[in-house]
């Protein structure tokens, strides 16, 4: 009897040690660098779809049980899922994600942001308070993040962290040799102007030596008018723009009329693994594909 009473709880301290973390994510690129770093430790749910607006995410009844269940919790934060998050998390019952817990890993703060406004003129469209949230478009803040999550993986499940840490370091030696790549393959068109329908580019282009500084939207959230597009068609013709960026929930007939006026191509772009076809693998992947579908487009528009 005593030897089966200490063989049940070998095995249930067995199973309490094998227990994975439950990972909740805010975006899929998030849950594809917490997969990264977790391995087989983690069970990772994006509560965004890949083709959603990240700003406009339809809350439903079972993020609420998802993140009741969570032992860490990832955001981009700088309000990217500003009005949406936090109403949440505010249902739940859970402490392990509060702001301020261990759990709760915001990745904003590991970045440098861009396009923080001085003043907050509303009449500028939507503007955010702490700079443009958009950074994960960047690779190196990609590596950013991935450092900050396998921080918080160790915090919280130390007996592991010599797992994460090596997995992270695996993760980093591959973003690091497909930089090289990707310098490579873009380098040839640094200063190159590109059109986007929103500025969600920022951290792309400057990583890689292009400029993203004309939009189909005439502020950031309002949708273009004729006048403004006509504003914006003139520019392409005058400064020879070949290729206009539309993410998955962005309206890509307007952008189609302005790239028949213009002769500039419609590229399908996206910020997360699985919005467009053959970004579905991975964040390295995703930013593979990226490169590849902006600089074949390029090459093409060369004179």
């Amino acid at each position: 009897m005593k030897i089966f009473i200490l063989m049940s709880l070998s095995g249930l301290l067995s199973v309490v040690a094998q227990a994975k973390l439950n990972v909740v994510t805010t975006t899929p690129d998030l849950a594809a660098i917490a997969h990264e770093v977790g391995g087989e430790r983690v069970t990772v749910v994006a509560l965004a779809r890949p083709m959603e607006d990240p700003h406009f995410v339809a809350a439903k009844p079972s993020f609420v049980v998802k993140l009741n269940r969570a032992d860490v919790l990832i955001e981009g934060g700088a309000e990217l899922e500003l009005g949406w998050l936090s109403a949440l998390v505010d249902q739940t019952r859970n402490p392990r994600i509060r702001p301020g817990a261990a759990g709760r890993v915001a990745v904003a703060r590991a970045v440098r942001l861009l396009e923080v406004p001085t003043t907050l003129d509303r009449s500028r469209g939507d503007i955010h308070a702490l700079g443009n949230p958009h950074f994960m478009t960047d690779p190196l803040n990609g590596r950013a993040a991935a450092r900050l999550i396998a921080e918080a993986f160790c915090q919280i499940d130390p007996a592991a962290g010599e797992a994460y840490r090596a997995a992270l370091a695996q993760f980093e030696s591959r973003l690091e040799t497909k930089l090289a790549d990707w310098e490579k393959r873009l380098g040839p068109f640094r200063g190159a102007r590109v059109a986007a329908y929103h500025n969600t580019w920022p951290y792309f282009a400057g990583r890689f030596g292009l400029r993203s500084d004309l939009f189909l939207e005439p502020k950031p959230g309002i949708p273009p008018t004729p006048a403004s597009l006509a504003g914006v068609i003139a520019q392409m013709k005058a400064d020879k723009v070949r290729a206009i960026i539309v993410e998955p929930y962005q309206n890509r007939r307007t952008a189609e009329k302005v790239a028949t006026e213009t002769g500039a191509v419609v590229l399908d772009f996206t910020q997360y693994p699985g919005g467009v076809k053959g970004t579905d693998k991975g964040y390295i992947e995703l930013i593979d594909h990226l490169v590849g579908t902006l600089a074949a487009a390029l090459e093409k528009g060369r004179p």
